[in-house]
Parts: structure tokens; C-alpha cells; sequence
């Protein structure tokens, strides 16, 4: 057997082929001025601090952190962040080949658990143990899990998501004949094929980014038919992809684009594009993150026609009705090996930015949060339901522990069944290869 470790630090080298096209996909500023810079302000120097994120999408949490950064800035004139904003695609592609180069910006939005891993055996980032107490107590320690390796932490999320929300509209399911979410799977089958008899297009699907199939579809699949703990003992080598449980759950992507669950230009149109379908009417579900409620209800005029659902039982599998598939995301680091000046500058930034504060506005616009704030008595009647829904237990999201390279191979294999290539076994036998165990 390989050693994970071995194969992650490999991962990281094997990207490097690609850094020149990925380097395309952020901004222009690409990690320029990571020496800092003299400028006049009032006689002091200024220093420029690189910052690599994902917040390019019209999301509400989105904005709220880019309002953080100038805000920021504004309190501490010396200090400049210039931002790359790089697409959520192309994000951990770019990470990890800045990362083989030894070229991370000064700071960077990082990912929890697998996708940690290489980015600690580099050593290129540097730990925070010295500063925790900026956050104790106000972070949930089983939050900062994810991002702490070997007793010490290396990053703070900033928000809980749960990346497996049904989003429903109530009339076009009433127009089906259903009332109500199914509660079984075979209900949930049944309700697809009432939708299709109704002219009705079942799901709307956008994964020409390739992610939500595998994150927000075969994260909950996976829980409900082989179990929870099962991702987590695929990693440790105590189980194999090709288990009949887990190709169950391929199945099921498998049998929902035989019977057209999906829109047709599925793969053509991207995640916020199939929101958009859903929002006006085009389609009768779509199955994202906890996040999108802003754009769906919270913020939209009819946002009273959509409903929020979990995936139903399953008879015969090993895992519970009821349990969400979440995790702390978007961790804050410091890149390790900063001089004195920058480093001084990063600590200041992420003292600012991950705080009490940061939680509140993002509770504000119906963000759900790793953090014990009181929750404001005047807050979305739709995020306290999203709270509720999702209170019933957790399981792991398929990529937070999974490594890259595997759930990239997963990727392409799910997206091919969509278009009738390949079967459940195949994707399943070139998944486990792709781990290299």
C-alpha cells in the first residue's frame, strides 16, 4: 500500500505541469508584490500582503468577506491585500500548483482535512498555535478539527456549510401530485417520474465544473447506502470503493439520468446557472449547499414558494435518514516563511478578519457559522430552518477526505454517466485506482 503521505506530497508535484493554464484562471495580480512595498504613508512603509480566494461567485457570504478585506484596509492604511479571486473550479488546482512551486500568496482559503494534508508535509504553512487565543471560545473546537494536523492548528474556517440542500418548489411538485417531500427513496423515484409524466424537468443540474455531482450528490449518497464512517475507511485502507454498498450509490446518479431526472445542457451550464433554473420555475428541484438559500430564498420575493428537504431513507443502506453532509470551510492561513514585517501584517489581517464580527454579518445575510455567537432574534425565519434541518447529525463531505487526485477521477467518471458512458463498477474500480491503495 502506498503511503497517504506519499501520495498527497505527489499529488502536489504532479500539478505543476498545469501551473501556466490554472495561473490563467485567477486575476492579474497572481502573487505580485509578495516582497512588499515602500509607499508614503505618513512615513511609514507599506506592506503588501497577497490574498488567494475563491469569492468570485454572486453568493451572499461572497460579498460579505470581499467587504471585510476593504474594510480591513480602511482601518489599517499600511497595509494592502491584493486579492487573486480565482473561480471555486479552478481554485484547488491553482492552490496546489503554487503550492509545488513554493509560491502561495501570503495568504490563502484553504480546505480541511485531505486537501490539508500535502500543504502541512510542505510545510508551507505557518502554524497558529501561538494566537489561538484570538478565537478560543468563539470557534467550535469540532470546527477547527478538520484544519489542525499533527496537535497543531493551521487555519480558522469562516463559515458551516452543508453542501447536500434539496431545494424544492412546492407548486411544480403540487402540480405533480405531491404535496409533500418524499420520505423514502422510492417515493423520491416515484416523484421523478410523476415530474416527467407532468412536463416537468426533475433537477436542475449544473455541473460543467464537475464538483456538485460528486460534493453535494455523492457526499449524502454515500452516507445513506454505505455508511458514515465509510469515506474516512477507504483513506485508512479498510475499505475500497468497489464495495457493492458504495457502487449502490453510483448507481443512483446512474439511474436518475436514465429516467432524465436532469435538465439536457446538464453539463453545459455551471452551478449558478442551474440555481437560476430553479429560481424561475424551469425545473422542480436542485441539490447544492446551504450557502445558495441566500439567492433562493432569502434574498428572492418568492422565496416562499421553496422548500429545503434532506436525501430520504434508503432501504437496505447502512447509514441515517435525517444527517446532513457538512464542513467548516473556507479555513484562513498564513503562508510560513514570512518576514517579520509580513508576518506581523498577515496576523493583524486574520485577527480582523475571522472574528465576531466577520460571524455576525455573515449570519446577517442567512450564513450558517463554525462560531458560538447568539444568533439575533431578528434573523431569517429561512436560516433557522436551514439550522434546524440540518441539526440532526453530520457526515463527511466526499472531497474534505477524500484526496484531490481520487476526487477528480470520481469527477470525470460521474459526468461521463450522465452522458451514457461507463458504468457504477468502472467508476467505482478507477476511483480506487486513482487513490493509489
Amino acid at each position: 500500500m502506498v503511503k497517504r503521505k506519499t501520495v498527497r506530497v505527489s499529488m502536489i508535484t504532479a500539478l505543476v505541469g498545469v501551473m501556466a493554464f490554472v495561473a490563467a484562471c485567477g486575476s492579474d495580480s497572481d502573487n505580485k508584490g509578495n516582497t512588499g512595498g515602500a509607499g508614503d504613508n505618513g512615513g511609514e512603509k507599506q506592506i503588501t500582503l497577497t490574498m488567494m480566494h475563491p469569492w468570485t461567485a454572486p453568493n451572499p457570504d461572497n460579498d460579505v468577506y470581499k467587504a471585510r478585506i476593504a474594510a480591513f484596509e480602511e482601518a489599517n492604511p499600511g497595509i494592502k491585500i491584493e486579492q487573486d479571486s480565482v473561480a471555486a473550479a479552478q481554485y484547488k488546482t491553482k492552490l496546489f500548483t503554487l503550492a509545488a512551486a513554493n509560491n502561495l500568496a501570503d495568504i490563502n482559503v484553504v480546505w480541511p482535512g485531505a486537501d490539508l494534508d500535502p500543504l502541512v508535509s510542505g510545510n508551507l504553512l505557518n502554524p497558529l498555535d501561538d494566537y489561538m487565543d484570538n478565537w478560543n471560545g468563539l470557534v467550535r473546537e469540532g470546527s477547527l478539527v478538520g484544519y489542525s494536523k499533527h496537535d497543531k492548528q493551521y487555519a480558522i474556517p469562516t463559515k458551516q456549510n452543508f453542501v447536500d440542500i434539496i431545494y424544492y418548489n412546492k407548486e411544480l411538485l403540487a402540480q405533480a401530485g405531491h404535496d409533500s417531500f418524499p420520505d423514502t427513496y422510492d417515493g423520491f423515484i416515484q416523484m421523478i417520474k410523476d415530474l416527467k409524466a407532468a412536463g416537468i424537468t426533475p433537477i436542475s443540474l449544473g455541473n460543467k465544473e464537475k464538483w456538485p455531482l460528486q460534493s453535494s450528490y455523492m457526499s449524502m449518497l454515500t452516507q445513506r447506502f454505505a455508511g458514515p464512517d465509510f469515506l474516512q475507511k477507504v483513506v485508512n485502507g479498510e475499505a475500497t470503493f468497489e464495495d457493492p454498498q458504495f457502487i449502490k450509490a453510483v448507481a443512483v446518479i446512474d439511474e436518475l439520468t436514465k429516467l432524465e431526472a436532469f435538465n439536457v445542457d446538464a453539463n453545459n451550464m455551471d452551478s449558478v446557472q442551474a440555481q437560476d433554473y430553479l429560481i424561475q420555475g424551469k425545473a422542480a428541484m436542485h441539490i447544492s449547499s446551504a450557502t445558495v438559500d441566500g439567492r433562493i430564498r432569502i434574498n428572492n420575493e418568492e422565496g416562499e414558494k421553496f422548500g429545503i428537504a434532506l436525501f430520504p431513507a434508503v432501504e437496505g443502506g447502512l447509514g441515517e435518514p435525517g444527517i446532513a453532509a457538512g464542513v467548516s470551510q473556507f479555513g484562513i492561513s498564513m503562508k510560513s516563511g514570512l518576514d517579520e514585517a509580513k508576518h506581523e501584517a498577515a496576523l493583524k489581517f486574520l485577527t480582523y478578519f475571522v472574528s465576531e464580527d466577520l460571524y455576525k454579518d455573515l449570519t446577517k445575510v442567512g450564513i450558517m457559522i463554525p462560531a458560538d455567537i447568539e444568533i439575533p432574534a431578528d434573523a431569517s425565519p429561512y436560516l433557522k430552518e436551514m439550522m434546524e434541518l440540518t441539526s440532526k447529525g453530520t457526515t463527511a463531505v466526499f472531497d474534505a477526505v477524500i484526496p484531490t487526485a481520487a476526487a477528480k477521477e470520481f469527477e470525470n467518471g460521474l459526468q461521463a454517466l450522465t452522458v451514457g458512458r461507463g458504468t457504477p463498477e468502472s467508476v467505482a474500480a478507477d476511483t480506487q485506482k486513482a487513490l493509489g491503495q
